[in-house]
């Protein structure tokens, strides 16, 4: 089963270093279309899912994939990658550098690792998070090779907690932190687990932008909450999730969970 990780992670990072090389050429110089759901899409998103798409089912024949820009069914293959081939396409429209590549294994319908490149500022965020699936392997998780743990500390007006553009309506109340707007779901998620943040909220995530970062926060110490009735995971084999959202919170630490739940949870209703 070790071998099976080392080729696991090996293929992440040489795959999403070629793509990104490539994508990096187009940063900031393309225009976006908006999708039937309201997001946006370019060429290098077309091209980026169908390069890591082709490149998993040539390596790993035998596992399903579910991409943002393509299938969106989950398969009945045990083992499954859920592909962001750019996540933050507005930031990457318009020269903003924080936008990524986000690749999630999943087990029967479970992530249990998650690999997220951002190719503009050089971070490479990965971790494994095996739950009660009955595997083994490595654990932890980290960015470019360095342990990641969440934060201890306490709210203040000197921490952190970051928001989607459509959740301000936090700010309808006062908030013990102060705000930021990553406009990368994935990264919102990521500065949570390396400690940066305290927490974040996401009002209306895919499938795709959170399988890779469930897995990272996890593993670094942190708690995903649901702001739906049903868990997120494990999914189910047949159903489309094109255009399902998954409201969550997340927060460095369990403690932290009723101190912001009750600021953010009508954004489930």
């Amino acid at each position: 089963m070790d071998q099976f990780w080392t080729d696991i992670l090996s293929f992440a990072i040489k795959t999403t270093k070629r793509v990104g090389e490539t994508l990096v050429n187009d940063f900031g110089k393309l225009q976006a279309t908006r999708k039937e759901d309201g997001t946006l899409v370019t060429k290098a998103d077309q091209w980026s899912d169908r390069e890591i798409r082709e490149a998993i089912l040539t390596r790993f024949p035998e596992h399903g994939v579910l991409t943002e820009e393509t299938t969106h069914i989950f398969p009945k293959n045990d083992w499954c990658w859920i592909v962001d081939p750019i996540d933050g396409t507005t930031n990457f429209t318009r020269g903003i550098p924080i936008w990524g590549i986000s690749l999630g294994l999943l087990y029967q319908g479970t992530p249990v690792f998650g690999y997220v490149y951002f190719p503009q500022v050089q971070q490479s965020y990965y971790g494994y998070w095996y739950g009660n699936s009955g595997l083994i392997g490595p654990t932890g998780a980290y960015c470019n090779g360095e342990l990641l743990q969440t934060s201890l500390d306490q709210p203040s007006l000197n921490h952190l907690f970051n928001l989607c553009a459509r959740s301000i309506d936090v700010l309808k109340n006062p908030f013990p932190c102060k705000i930021r707007m990553i406009g990368v779901a994935s990264y919102n998620i990521l500065l949570v687990a390396s400690g940066a943040a305290l927490g974040g909220v996401e009002a209306t995530p895919k499938i795709w932008d959170l399988a890779a970062v469930w897995v990272i926060l996890q593993a670094a110490g942190g708690i995903f909450i649901s702001l739906s009735p049903e868990p997120i995971f494990p999914l189910k084999v047949g159903e489309n999730y094109g255009q399902r959202s998954f409201p969550c919170l997340v927060t460095s630490r369990d403690e932290l969970v009723p101190v912001f739940k009750p600021l953010v949870e009508f954004l489930g209703n």
